[in-house]
């Protein structure tokens, strides 16, 4: 219980520690549990090497410390700890001489025989997280808590978490029947970005130009006039406004039959002469 409090005072220490993202702080190995005894490698993976990046903690022995002051060995942007102790139990981070500072990590060192393994930086929403419980030697068979209750028994010491959610953040651990149980490590779940729509590669509709709708005016009107007419028409025909006209025509006088033949004779001599 005495090392729950402390994770939990530990955690928000990190989230007061800063917050700017310029640099990443990798571990080795890639957990946040170790046992006592181990050997770690902590690196600042940096944007702007010229910042001069240094590896940063707060302990129970004391906070902003630097590496190479009086812990760890200072080697460029990284910093090694050859011996874990239970007291190097804290929060890391990358602090630049600027006061810029990373994201944290938060490291327990344990004396006992079984740690859990879990990610050490903060999981994505959606996303499946695998826990495993473990002692120096072996695998064992283990039962898993979140915040002090019981999940399930792995019989392999694995257990995984599918599709994630914010409701699954929290204080894990795992416990084994021969070697006692884990620590408890956080685990934090952040939202997936969202990422706004490609803009669309079609060119906009051109606007159609006024001449264009002049002419269309012009070509198209009169036939929306002389349409609108004849239906007129036919609608006063169909009323009996207008007469019927009879289809049938009279036979010619002899007036009219004389004419059409002195016609046709002038249009004979007229074609013999174009002969000749």
């Amino acid at each position: 219980m005495e090392e729950t409090c402390l994770l939990r005072l530990l955690f928000v220490t990190s989230l007061l520690s800063g917050c700017t993202h310029q640099a990443s702080l990798n571990i080795s190995p890639n957990r946040t549990q170790m046992f006592e005894g181990q050997f770690v490698s902590l690196r600042c993976e940096e944007d702007d090497s010229s910042d001069g990046w240094t590896v940063t903690r707060n302990t129970t022995r004391g906070t902003r410390r630097q590496c190479g002051a009086d812990w760890g060995r200072k080697d460029g942007s990284s910093c090694n700890i050859s011996f874990m102790r239970t007291v190097d139990s804290g929060v890391y981070w990358c602090e630049s001489t600027g006061g810029a500072a990373s994201s944290s990590i938060t490291i327990t060192v344990t004396g006992g025989a079984v740690i859990l393994q879990s990610p050490v930086h903060p999981v994505m929403e959606g996303d499946d997280v695998t826990l495993t419980c473990t002692t120096q030697t072996s695998i064992l068979s283990a039962g898993f808590y979140k915040d002090d209750s019981f999940i399930r028994t792995e019989p392999t010491g694995h257990m995984t978490i599918h599709h994630v959610s914010r409701s699954d953040e929290g204080f894990y651990k795992c416990n084994t029947i021969s070697d006692g149980e884990s620590p408890p490590s956080w685990i934090t779940v952040t939202g997936k970005p969202t990422t706004a729509p490609p803009p669309s590669s079609a060119p906009p509709p051109a606007s159609t130009p006024l001449f264009l709708v002049l002419l269309h005016l012009v070509v198209f009107c009169p036939y929306c006039i002389s349409t609108v007419i004849m239906v007129s028409l036919y609608r006063r025909r169909s009323t009996g406004n207008y007469l019927p006209v009879s289809m049938e025509m009279a036979p010619p006088t002899q007036a009219e039959q004389g004419l059409a033949d002195e016609f046709d004779d002038v249009m004979a001599a007229v074609t013999t002469e174009h002969h000749l």
